[in-house]
């Protein structure tokens, strides 16, 4: 069974996606119903929600949304929550996060922002205050970013950080080389993860599991086995053929691993990281 460590439920009736306008073909409601059907047909067990840029005056409310979902039963398990580490009230909204068990990380999302935001001093200092807190802080970079990733994590060691989509590579363009290099110097850093998610929406309309198996397969190589969890990113994954396809190619890719590996990979590490 999979622990699906990344989905995304837009509902724009209750909250606000300022950047969805820019997006045209994610820019629509995306109901838990939906996912929760295609997910469970896949043998997705469990799920845990990622934050979804909501309007930062709504951060809490996303929360506090997704938690009356998982009382209502199905498969949420807890949700990775929107911050603003630059923000001189990080420290509050931490500290009322902290009290509430199904918050089980924090994400800023990076990969459509500056460069220098994740540099700032104030930056750097609230993502520390993470560490011994249980909870961990997903980056969401490109690889041109990856220097900028690094430094964070060199800068907050007793965090424990998740790198999503493989470190969201251009697999349509090509550029396996600078790609590979920055996945393989980001993983000799013991305190990160790195989250097999999504790819299929950077492959481009033509893809196939081939297409897929250098990217996956180095990004595990780099990280090991007990060091990687999987997520679906839905419905960013329905831009290169959705929920369903990417459990079978993920599936495929992982074929000729251990059930052992398969596990990690699929469940295992994701409990222990977040003490599912």
């Amino acid at each position: 069974m999979i622990l699906d460590t990344h989905l995304h439920i837009v509902d724009r009736r209750r909250l606000r996606y300022p950047w969805l306008a820019g997006v045209p073909a994610l820019d629509r409601d995306f109901p838990y119903e939906d996912y929760a059907r295609e997910a469970q047909r896949g043998g997705i067990s469990a799920t845990l929600h990622m934050e979804v840029d909501v309007d930062p005056a709504q951060i809490e409310a996303e929360t506090r949304y997704v938690e009356a979902k998982a009382a209502a039963g199905g498969l949420l398990r807890g949700c990775i929550a929107s911050c603003r580490p630059e923000e001189e009230g990080f420290a509050a909204a931490l500290e009322r996060a902290l009290e509430d068990p199904f918050v089980k990380g924090f994400r800023r999302v990076l990969h459509v922002m500056p460069d220098a935001l994740s540099e700032g001093a104030r930056f750097r200092e609230n993502v520390g205050r993470l560490a011994g807190t249980g909870r961990s802080f997903d980056l969401c970079v490109l690889p041109r970013q990856m220097p900028q990733a690094m430094a964070l994590v060199d800068a907050a060691p007793g965090v424990r950080f998740v790198l999503d989509h493989c470190g969201v590579p251009d697999i349509a363009g090509g550029n396996f080389s600078g790609w590979r290099d920055g996945i393989t110097a980001m993983a000799r850093r013991p305190n990160v993860m790195a989250k097999i998610s999504g790819v299929v929406a950077y492959a481009g309309p033509e893809w196939e599991v081939e297409t897929l198996r250098p990217w996956v397969e180095h990004t595990i190589d780099a990280f090991g086995w007990d060091r990687v969890v999987w997520g679906s990113d839905w419905p960013v994954c329905t831009l290169g053929g959705g929920l369903t396809a990417w459990i079978a190619a993920t599936r495929a890719l992982v074929a000729g691993a251990s059930e052992a590996e398969r596990e990690q990979l699929f469940s295992a590490n994701a409990r222990a990281l977040w003490g599912l």
